[in-house]
């Protein structure tokens, strides 16, 4: 899935920096991704950590981390499954179809008319499983993953959910086709959670903090709330031309409140080890970092060099260069 922000490229640099400081050996640490998107970080630790911790205040991150961390044993009838929901008659005309498809009226082509029925008829089928109980949780986040991934492949969008396009584009001619959202599979349990980050900090606690918080002002529930209403699947009044939903505003997306928001976060963060990855161009300035960073213990900064996401080099938001530069703060707090 394009995702702004994906550290799928900076993944593998993340986790040997981290191991440089916690050690190599993770298998009795518990590592939390408290702003975890689509989960690449957290993926990558799953087989090397005693658990997981994965939070994400975006309920379609919640699926998506429900799915690849929290689920971790085989599903035996899952391709089954998957092959029961592609074969289902097209029958729903539903709250994807009336809302964002160009057929419909709306004015809106996020999908395509057939993709936009397939996914109210796959969606309404998963709800219908779960309800009566035919599949448990697992199955059911395993399935809803399954849904957003291949959703996300023949959306008429330029990688994210801003805007849709005028004319279908050639990925969102296809006709989509249900594929197994497939996660790791290893021994130990790990916890999800979709929550506040500031409030669910002061519950829980570990060895190894995880911080991939918002660098801007683009709110990630405006930017794949197509994602969010396919995950949630429940009525609303779309706003306006793109249909958003109503949303709340982060604070870690406004200039004027992220560092205090910050501060607060890494004051009740009872972990050892605290990582934070950030660009050179987010709302906090380095100084602002290293300030609170060095006021709860040792610190040190390592960088590297990165090529822009391509939805960022597009000639509306007038980005001069192609590549970002990533920091990695490093935190070993004193006192938790």
């Amino acid at each position: 899935m394009n995702y702004i922000g994906s550290k799928l490229k900076l993944s593998n640099w993340i986790k040997e920096e981290i191991k440089k400081v916690a050690g190599n050996d993770l298998s009795d640490k518990t590592f939390c991704d408290i702003f975890a998107g689509t989960g690449i970080v957290g993926r990558v630790f799953k087989s090397d950590v005693r658990q997981v911790i994965a939070n994400d205040f975006e309920y379609y991150s919640y699926v998506l981390n429900r799915n690849y961390i929290g689920n971790h044993t085989v599903i035996e009838d899952a391709q089954e499954l998957i092959d029961e929901l592609n074969s289902l008659p097209i029958q729903y005309n539903g709250f994807i179809y009336q809302n964002y498809c160009l057929g419909s009226g709306s004015g809106r082509q996020y999908f395509s008319d057939e993709n936009g029925k397939k996914i109210d008829t796959i969606r309404q089928k998963i709800e219908d499983w779960f309800k009566n109980k035919k599949i448990d949780k697992d199955r059911y986040f395993f399935l809803l993953a399954s849904l957003l991934e291949s959703a996300d492949k023949v959306a008429n969008t330029a990688s994210v959910y801003g805007a849709f396009l005028k004319k279908l584009k050639k990925s969102a001619q296809k006709d989509l086709t249900l594929e197994a959202a497939e996660f790791e599979i290893n021994c130990n349990s790990h916890s999800i959670f979709n929550e506040d980050s500031n409030a669910l900090i002061k519950n829980i606690n570990g060895d190894i903090l995880y911080l991939d918080p918002p660098y801007n002002q683009r709110q990630y529930g405006a930017n794949y709330h197509m994602l969010n209403t396919i995950a949630e699947y429940k009525y609303f009044k779309p706003n306006g031309k793109t249909g958003l939903p109503d949303y709340k505003r982060s604070a870690y997306c406004k200039r004027g409140e992220v560092v205090k928001v910050f501060r607060e976060l890494i004051k009740n963060a009872k972990f050892k080890y605290i990582f934070l990855s950030y660009n050179n161009e987010g709302l906090m300035s380095l100084d602002d970092v290293k300030k609170i960073f060095r006021e709860f213990g040792k610190y040190d900064l390592i960088e590297t060099s990165y090529q822009r996401f391509k939805a960022d080099k597009t000639e509306n938001r007038n980005h001069k260069a192609d590549k970002t530069v990533e920091y990695l703060h490093i935190l070993e707090k004193e006192k938790f």
